[in-house]
């Protein structure tokens, strides 16, 4: 292993060429002379290359003899080549002026809060993992979501399971099942499917990921009361992309997969493929998986019809197979015996048809329909549990974009069923919801230092037979955007949510739905919820090449009838509405410094989640109230690419009245990149922090082991390397 970090590590230290001539160059804007900071320039064919600062100016060094074409770059701008003989034969400065017009890359467009503004220009707060950072998030953990969005501020992602490494998401200190997961705004994880989601949903074909922490109810429905991550996939372009991954772990993990998208002509086509697979792992030597054995199987093809410049259509098909076996290695191993496991056997297939016809240069209508079909079989020793869940979401919407004011608006109708198979002496925990909804959403810019967004929803939940779950949920949210000057905006927003009580949570998934009553729907109550949040945004640069940029929010949920796990005296679980409410706040801080190629992220997240539960207050388990995140980057485009990351979490509340430790998590990520492929490793926890270690997981015999909260992980120090393949 080291001899291959080596290797890296002198790559990385490799020149092209004896460096010996220096340019100095003032980049401007061609029509109005301004120094357009942040221009950079660059040799082609090597890897020299300057970014300019606060007054255009840039200096290339190391340049070798003789004829070189240098590519003068700036967002918004069309590039500019220069054919220069070195030695130069002047010693003034060379004054390029670059000309309006290419491609604005550093514009986010969002999809997410349903309209087609750039992030900059939104007044919903977004924050968006861009196609580069999923690159680097990609390295570290190839084969699922998890590592992605676990180490973002305010977002924590949960496990529920100590052998199987289920996993959901928490934003802001509530639990997974308020979290909303799309993909391409198509509600597919949610129910029965949600507890395996994270951990079976590959990176590889998304262009983007789009996170609204806070009430989004309004924008899709109920489930989004802590917030929604939409996952945007790749589409086909007409330079086409096929691209490669190979990964393996040291802790026996293999993840491959491939990508292929293009247009021709009125046709486009993308194909993602992956195998995923890992040995069980036992880094505590306690005879319990930390990772369970597992194979996985996903394929996702779609579709897409350009009848004319105004129409687009696609149809996809998701199909993702897995069995993971966790528990006693012996089992695991095939040894005969009364041995505790954890086998969880998943069928994921769900369909996606869009159709977006523009009806004229300002206005469009957007057709959506999904089915989802996911089947789940949970077997531990003397207990089984399986079931299936069938769900469909239909939309039609409509939207007109004028220049002061954007309006959306639609309906949809989202069905959502489970059926348990062969059901014990508890009885079937079906159930049977159907949801119509109704949205509008208006963006209004009176004038150019102010945006408003209102949005309001009405969503009918019609109830079963028999059930008390009814009623006309009324959604109203409001966000607005204020500039206060070029480097300084703020922005203020809030919601009302509310979800359905179903069965499906972290309690219940830690004890695999065992001896769980079903849902009283007559007496239970909808969980709802309002909640805000503020921030204010500021960047700057520091002399001429230092970037500084900072984000500092502060957010308040307050949830109403939270649903809770209780233990009768019979010793059965059973579901009810607390009597008194949850409420969360806090604060998350972002700030930024950039000098040319080293980029330092400091993150900081605040939580204060309190339970008010019969005149008792007290912290909301699993929740650290503070953590931190660190991340150093060094990076030269093209060239390589070095990530140093620790995260803080303070000590967490445990269910049981109890406390974990606080702990720190490292790690190094190395990358060099080469024309059409690139080479990685990634040293993940690399200081073995583990809940193992702080004690153990488990109370009583192996053969009947009661597991503890997992609150830090447990899988330990993982070394990861591969290669991605760009052959297009």
């Amino acid at each position: 292993m080291y001899r291959y970090i080596c290797v890296l590590l002198l790559l990385l230290g490799s020149t092209t060429a004896y460096s010996q001539n220096t340019l100095h160059a003032i980049i401007r804007d061609g029509e109005t002379k301004e120094a357009l900071v942040g221009a950079t320039a660059s040799i082609e064919g090597t890897t020299i290359g300057a970014t300019a600062g606060a007054s255009g100016a840039l200096e290339l060094s190391g340049i070798p003899d003789g004829r070189q074409a240098v590519r003068f770059s700036y967002v918004g701008y069309e590039d500019r080549v220069e054919t220069l003989t070195f030695p130069l034969a002047q010693s003034e400065p060379l004054v390029v002026g670059l000309e309006p017009g290419g491609e604005e890359l550093e514009e986010v467009v969002i999809s997410t809060t349903r309209s087609s503004r750039t992030i900059e220009d939104i007044p919903t707060r977004v924050e968006a993992i861009t196609l580069e950072e999923l690159g680097e998030k990609g390295n570290m953990k190839p084969g699922d979501i998890r590592m992605l969005l676990s180490e973002s501020t305010g977002i924590q992602t949960q496990q529920t399971s100590a052998t199987s490494a289920s996993a959901t998401i928490r934003i802001q200190g509530l639990g997974g099942r308020y979290t909303q997961i799309l993909q391409d705004g198509f509600p597919l994880y949610s129910g029965f499917s949600s507890g395996l989601s994270i951990m079976q949903i590959p990176p590889l074909n998304l262009y983007q990921v789009e996170v609204i922490k806070g009430s989004s109810s309004t924008l899709y429905g109920g489930g989004a009361i802590a917030g929604l991550v939409n996952l945007i996939t790749k589409k086909p372009t007409e330079e086409g992309e096929l691209s490669f991954m190979a990964n393996a772990t040291s802790a026996g993990g293999l993840d491959l997969s491939s990508f292929y998208g293009k247009r021709f002509g009125k046709l486009g086509v993308t194909v993602f493929a992956a195998r995923n697979t890992n040995s069980a792992y036992d880094p505590a030597d306690i005879g319990f998986s930390a990772i369970p054995e597992f194979e996985r199987y996903t394929l996702n093809p779609r579709l897409h019809f350009y009848p004319s410049e105004r129409t687009q259509l696609s149809l996809g098909l998701n199909a993702t197979q897995e069995e993971r076996l966790g528990g006693d290695l012996r089992h695991i191993d095939g040894d005969e015996g009364d041995f505790y496991f954890e086998r969880n056997d998943t069928k994921r297939y769900s369909t996606q048809f869009n159709l977006e016809h523009r009806l004229s240069d300002h206005s469009m209508l957007s057709v959506k329909n999904s089915l989802s079909f996911f089947n789940r079989d949970i077997l531990v020793p003397g207990y089984g549990f399986a079931g299936k869940q069938a769900s469909s979401f239909s939309e039609v919407a409509y939207s007109l974009n004028r220049e002061k004011s954007d309006w959306v608006m639609g309906a949809n109708l989202w069905t959502d069923r489970f059926t348990e198979q062969d059901a014990d002496a508890v009885g079937a925990r079906d159930y049977d919801n159907t949801i119509i909804g109704a949205f509008a959403q208006n963006t209004f810019t009176p004038v150019d230092w102010f945006v408003l967004e209102t949005g309001l929803r009405t969503d009918y939940v019609t109830p079963a037979p028999g059930e008390k779950i009814q009623g006309l949920f009324v959604l109203p949210r409001v966000s607005a955007l204020f500039r206060i000057s070029d480097r300084l905006s703020s922005r203020i927003g809030g919601g009302m949510g509310y979800k359905t009580p179903t069965i499906f949570t972290e309690e219940a998934e830690s004890i695999t739905f065992r001896n769980i009553v079903p849902l009283n729907t007559r007496v239970t109550e909808v969980e709802t919820s309002i909640g805000g949040n503020a921030d204010i945004n500021y960047s700057t640069i520091i002399g001429d090449r230092v970037t500084f940029s900072v984000n500092h929010m502060f957010f308040y949920t307050y949830l109403n009838n939270p649903l809770i796990l209780t233990l009768r005296p019979d010793n059965l679980y059973e579901f009810q509405s607390a009597s008194g409410y949850v409420a969360t706040k806090g604060v998350e801080t972002n700030m930024k410094f950039g000098y040319e190629w080293v980029k330092l992220f400091l993150g900081y997240t605040h939580t204060d989640a309190k339970q008010h539960y019969n005149g008792t207050v007290s912290d909301m388990p699993l929740t650290p109230r503070h953590r931190v995140n660190t991340v150093l980057m060094l990076e030269k485009e093209d060239n390589f690419r070095i990530g140093l990351e620790a995260y803080y979490f303070s000590p967490q509340r445990l269910t049981d009245g109890g406390s974990g430790r606080d702990y720190w998590i490292n790690g190094v990520m190395i990358e060099k990149m080469f024309e059409r492929f690139s080479l990685f490793i990634n040293f993940e926890n690399i200081f073995d922090t583990r809940q193992s270690r702080f004690g153990s997981i488990y109370t009583g015999s192996i053969t009947e082991p009661v597991f503890n909260e997992i609150y830090a992980p447990v899988d330990g120090r993982v070394i990861n390397g591969g290669i991605k393949l760009n052959l297009l």
